[in-house]
Parts: C-alpha cells; sequence; structure tokens
C-alpha cells in the first residue's frame, strides 16, 4: 500500500481563515503526514506529494511520485454540498457548546457532529474510488480539509 509523504493545501484563493479553522486544518495536515493510505488506481507507485485545492465545486487534488511523475484529477463535490454544510454547522455548534454548555449537552453535539463527518468522509471515499484507494482515516482527514476549503470559497 501506498501513502501520501507530505500534504499541502492550497488556500491562496480564497479567504483567510479564522483561527478554529486554520488549527483543524494544520491538525488534519499533521495527522494525514503522520499515517495515511492512498495509491493512485492508474498511475505510478507512491509515496506520493500531495496539494489539495478547490476550484469551484471541484476538489484538485496534484500530485507527484517519488519518481518525479506528476499529475492532477479533480472530483466534483456538488453531491456533498450538503454534508459540507451539515457538517460545518455541528463544527460551529459544538465549539460554540463547549464555551458555555455543560458537559452532558457537549457529548450530545459532539456525537451528532462525529457521526456526520463519518458519513460524509465515506461518501468522499467512494468519490474518490475511480481515481485513488484511500482508507476510513485518510478520508476522514481529507474530508476535514476539504470542509475547511468549501466554507472559506
Amino acid at each position: 500500500m501506498t501513502y501520501l509523504r507530505s500534504v499541502q493545501v492550497d488556500d491562496s484563493n480564497l479567504s483567510a481563515p479564522t483561527p478554529e479553522i486554520d488549527q483543524e486544518c494544520r491538525v488534519a495536515v499533521f495527522d494525514l503526514q503522520e499515517s495515511n493510505s492512498f495509491s493512485l488506481n492508474d498511475g505510478p507507485d507512491g509515496p506520493y506529494d500531495l496539494t489539495l485545492s478547490l476550484d469551484r465545486s471541484e476538489a484538485r487534488f496534484e500530485w507527484k511520485s517519488a519518481g518525479s511523475q506528476q499529475g492532477s484529477f479533480a472530483v466534483g463535490l456538488g453531491t456533498m454540498a450538503q454534508a459540507f454544510k451539515d457538517y460545518s454547522a455541528l463544527r460551529d455548534t459544538y465549539m460554540e457548546a463547549v464555551r458555555s454548555l455543560p458537559p452532558s449537552k457537549i457529548g450530545e453535539i459532539d456525537a451528532a457532529r462525529r457521526a456526520v463527518h463519518a458519513e460524509a468522509a465515506s461518501q468522499l471515499r467512494a468519490r474518490l474510488a475511480p481515481q485513488a484507494e484511500i482508507d476510513e482515516e485518510t478520508s476522514r482527514r481529507l474530508f476535514t480539509l476539504l470542509c475547511a476549503l468549501t466554507c472559506r470559497n
């Protein structure tokens, strides 16, 4: 199984992130670089250096292999728009809840947030399947990054 050696997020055409979104992205990138599973279906073996960006309603994955081959593919995200909205709303609610609600309410909101995140990551994994094979944790972290990008678009 091959993997991502490095992950960059190209957000140069987007508005500045909030401190919370910036932290969420940094954690997702760190986690991806520590552990991931990513293999191109019709490309060279990895490891790969990946740059992730957003172009309207498409996620663009630009890769470079260890052998210096490079390429890219795009994945339409239009069908995932509701998942991005739902997760963003729950993430914001969770962040607010941590500041003011009792632990039992925070736990309920966090459980809902995690469920939406898991389902959306599964959708993303299916959307990527024609181009790349990824595991569940990699899809979760990539979803986190894409969600952060879409909310700044």
